[in-house]
């Protein structure tokens, strides 16, 4: 498959809908606020619950991306702190260049992107990538946002439990627990059944939604700001993390080819747009000149437009065989 037909056919969609969303968020005043709830809360674990309980991916599959999943995050998270802390990145904008560079956009890009690439083992791996990082994004991604707070040390156990509750209270999180059981007892309804058939027509409308929120999301960011620390983004979103995530698939051996790919493709995502709400609610802006919400804003909007040439490259070289 050449180089155009793959954008045409996995990207240029996502894009379609993204740009409507975009333009919408230009000339209408539209809060993303109640559209995220509606996908968090329903269309969203309707998507998990479907995906999961009807995939062919074997437990043994699922376990291993899992674990795949958790160690991708860890490593991004000490490269891009420690690269962070060698070029001389303050608090609190070191640990928002973390966050931005360790969480890829797995949901309202990632999803949609890895279900017109790679189809339906596609989509159910880019599910069970979502609802793991939504685990790690509010228990590590909640302590790397008040890690720099300049708060007193009473307010750090708080903040943790906060984004432990947060995890609590995600209903994406009881839909996988709830599709694995089903899937572990076989009780798995049949596909045709009119319940199911509902659930997958309500899951199928989070794709769409959740693109024509992050259009709205990017439309309203400062594009003013230019930062040697969104390019230092960009180089580990585009570059280390993809390479971060071949060399995890290779020692994994997921067992299964299209789900290595989807797991490579997932991770080189542009930043994701939850740690501009962390760092907003846990984090602190102290003395800095630059405000930490335009710099992840300016990353997320930077990394989301550097992605189309990037992950038109990378389906190209994994739908060929390379490089796992």
């Amino acid at each position: 498959m050449s180089l155009l037909s793959i954008f045409v056919t996995a990207l240029l969609p996502i894009l379609a809908i993204g740009a409507v969303g975009f333009l919408l968020g230009r000339v209408r005043d539209v809060d993303p606020g109640p559209l995220n709830t509606v996908t968090v809360y329903v269309l969203a674990p309707a998507l998990v619950f479907y995906s999961l309980a009807t995939t062919e991916l074997a437990g043994a599959t699922l376990a291993t991306l899992t674990a795949g999943v958790t160690v991708y995050h860890v490593v991004m998270i000490l490269v891009a702190a420690g690269i962070a802390r060698l070029v001389g990145i303050p608090e609190p904008l070191l640990g928002a260049l973390v966050l931005v560079a360790a969480f890829p956009n797995s949901g309202n890009y990632g999803v949609p992107v890895s279900s017109f690439a790679f189809g339906a083992t596609g989509r159910s791996t880019a599910v069970v990538y979502l609802a793991v990082q939504g685990v790690l994004i509010y228990t590590l991604g909640v302590y790397i946002a008040g890690a720099g707070s300049s708060s007193d040390s009473a307010d750090a156990s708080p903040g943790w439990r906060v984004g432990v509750r947060r995890v609590l209270r995600i209903p994406l999180i009881y839909a996988v627990v709830a599709a694995l059981v089903v899937r572990w007892l076989g009780l798995v309804p049949p596909t045709d059944l009119a319940a199911m058939q509902t659930l997958k027509l309500v899951g199928d409308s989070s794709i769409p939604m959740m693109l024509l929120i992050l259009g709205i999301q990017l439309a309203g960011a400062d594009l003013g700001t230019t930062l040697p620390e969104v390019g230092l983004v960009a180089g580990l979103k585009m570059v280390v993390a993809p390479a971060v995530a071949v060399g995890i698939a290779l020692v994994a051996g997921f067992g299964d080819l299209t789900v290595a790919r989807t797991f490579v493709l997932e991770s080189a995502m542009p930043a994701a747009v939850t740690p501009l709400i962390l760092v907003a609610e846990f984090g602190d802006a102290g003395d800095a000149t630059v405000s930490v919400a335009e710099f992840v804003s300016a990353a997320v909007f930077a990394t989301t437009l550097l992605s189309i040439p990037v992950l038109s490259v990378l389906i190209f070289l994994l739908d060929g065989g390379f490089p796992v």
